[in-house]
């Protein structure tokens, strides 16, 4: 055999690819490989093909399937290939596809945001790469097909890839989005983008950046910063190289695995909740886990900046929380509370072990994984955005219990369950128990 193994141009693309090696290495082994165990073919070479920079590519070559653009599926590189073994005879060229492939081919659903001014929605997908944008009043009911959108950004270049986050301005009407894992920026889009639509600006950020938002009065934008727990303000016309104005560090200001960010203009608050993982790479052994929490600071906070307070404890039924969301008016937080299968509502001044004032949770509510949350105080309803079933669902500003949503932009199946597929990093088989393994 002779395979050349290759990175392709994302983190996630460059996993899948090394796993599909792994599968038809044991796929080779199953069939064609039983002859390499009586003698008939060996093992010639593997070959590693050489990084270039912080991507790795395929080299140029005529065959254009083994180079696919990022709106095809990640699994389009695995057309057939020439696989070269070597046995007494002299070389044999074996032409063998893949028997099955495991895809996710609808998008997967990581925020939501609401441009009240224009009744859009606008839903982040983390597997597709791209921005899908719908009617606020689009409705999938039971039995219908998915959900058209308005309009879709997705191409190449976009510089969409595992962004986590999508944020509209109400006046402008330019998109932001935050990429989280191989771009490490904020791409802008002015509102009209569509298709395969250039940023208008680029700001780069610290890797894994997660979350973000917008202060209008001081024009200021905030993001969270996952690790080296963080959150940077920068100028909210910031890009290129801009420097944050201020950062939000250290062990004072208890940030821990930052995610999920809102701010309350009102009452001039920052929230931020954290998964509680902590760590000091400069120091061995410092690492440990903590329950997940929500610090709240001042809104010009700077430095190492204690919070005001924090919720934290087993009543709060923090579990993964992801986005977060404040309903100007009374200070509400609601937060997007993945694991939990919940929204969360907190009063803003709550602290300590606080029990949310309201759950939304239950098999009528279709919430599947919510990582996304946005509160539109206009027409008083909160939206969640879905990881597990290709959704979004919408409820009334003050749902609370086992409610089914007023409306569904549903992109698949009315029935469907996400593969959940999120940057891949290894692949094994269970003989016993012949499952796939796929760690995320």
């Amino acid at each position: 055999m002779h395979f050349n193994r290759t990175k392709s141009i994302s983190k996630g693309r460059r996993t899948i690819v090394a796993a599909g090696v792994v599968l038809a290495l044991s796929l080779f082994g199953l069939s064609a490989g039983r002859r390499l165990w009586l003698g008939s073919a060996r093992l010639v070479s593997i070959e590693e093909i050489p990084e270039i920079g912080d991507a790795c590519y395929r080299p140029a070559i005529a065959d254009s399937r083994l180079s696919p653009s990022p709106e095809e599926s990640l699994f389009s590189a695995f057309e057939p290939i020439s696989v070269h073994a070597q046995d007494s005879g002299g070389t044999l060229d074996v032409t063998r596809p893949p028997v099955r492939q495991i895809v996710d081919t609808a998008p997967i659903y990581s925020s939501v945001g609401v441009d009240t001014q224009r009744d859009e929605v606008y839903l982040q997908d983390s597997n597709l790469w791209s921005i899908r944008v719908f009617s606020r009043l689009d409705n999938a009911k039971p039995g219908d097909p998915p959900t058209e959108p308005r309009r879709i950004i997705k191409g190449e270049n976009t510089a969409l890839q595992f962004n986590s986050c999508v944020w509209v301005d109400p006046a402008a009407g330019d998109v932001y989005s935050v990429e989280n894992d191989t771009g490490n920026i904020i791409a802008v889009y002015p509102h009209e983008a569509t298709g395969n639509f250039a940023p208008k600006r680029t700001l780069k950020v610290t890797h894994r950046a997660y979350a973000m938002t917008i202060d209008d009065q001081t024009k200021e934008l905030f993001l969270s910063v996952q690790f080296p727990p963080q959150i940077a303000v920068y100028s909210k016309d910031a890009s290129g190289d801009d420097k944050p104005l201020r950062l939000i560090q250290g062990p004072k200001t208890r940030l821990a695995d930052s995610h999920g960010i809102a701010i309350d203009s009102k009452r001039r608050l920052l929230f931020v909740n954290n998964w509680g993982n902590i760590a000091d790479l400069k120091v061995a052994g410092t690492g440990r886990f903590e329950p997940p929490s929500i610090s709240v600071y001042s809104l010009n906070a700077n430095g190492d900046a204690p919070p005001l307070r924090v919720m934290q404890g087993s009543k709060t039924q923090l579990d993964w929380p992801g986005s977060m969301s404040v309903e100007p008016e009374t200070g509400d937080l609601y937060v997007a509370n993945d694991m939990g299968q919940s929204i969360l509502v907190f009063h803003g001044n709550d602290q300590g072990d606080a029990a949310p004032a309201r759950v939304i949770k239950g098999a009528k509510t279709r919430l599947t994984y919510p990582l996304g949350v946005f509160v539109d105080s206009k027409n008083k309803e909160v939206w969640a955005a879905n990881l597990g079933n290709s959704s979004a669902t919408v409820y009334p500003l003050m749902a609370n219990g086992d409610v089914a949503p007023l409306r569904t932009i549903r992109s698949a199946e009315e029935n469907k369950q996400s593969l959940k597929f999120g940057k891949t990093e290894a692949l094994t088989y269970d003989s016993k128990r012949e499952q796939l393994l796929v760690p995320n």
